[in-house]
């Protein structure tokens, strides 16, 4: 049995397209949208020791622009890069999918990867 969870907020086109390419595969996805539903430390701990902060924070988008320089000098240690994740969703790369397979350890991607989704499905 594999488990899918798929962390995001809807209206990103990046998420968009990633649940309907786990849809065309037949998969069921469990949505979680951290806009709304929230977002924990503990969560985003896991998901930067799974992925690495670095790749989780996005530096390209408007909620990063708008920062001050001295929120943006926060990031550069992992404390502070959280801080300001949890504090700003936007700042999170989308989308974080956790896929479990029965007996395995989660496997972890971040973005719109589909070949790396197929081979963690064995597809």
């Amino acid at each position: 049995m594999t488990t899918i969870h798929l962390y995001g907020i809807p209206n990103c086109d990046t998420v968009k397209k990633s649940r309907l390419w786990f849809a065309d595969q037949g998969e069921d996805v469990q949505f979680h949208d951290f806009k709304k539903q929230g977002l924990d430390a503990a969560t985003l701990a896991q998901w930067a020791e799974q992925l690495g902060v670095d790749a989780l924070l996005n530096r390209r988008g408007t909620t990063w622009r708008k920062l001050s320089d001295a929120e943006q000098a926060s990031a550069s240690e992992s404390a502070g890069a959280q801080a300001l994740m949890l504090a700003h969703t936007s700042l999170i790369k989308r989308p974080v999918v956790r896929i479990e397979r029965e007996g395995q350890t989660a496997q972890w991607t971040l973005g719109y990867v589909p070949d790396q989704w197929q081979a963690l499905l064995g597809s």
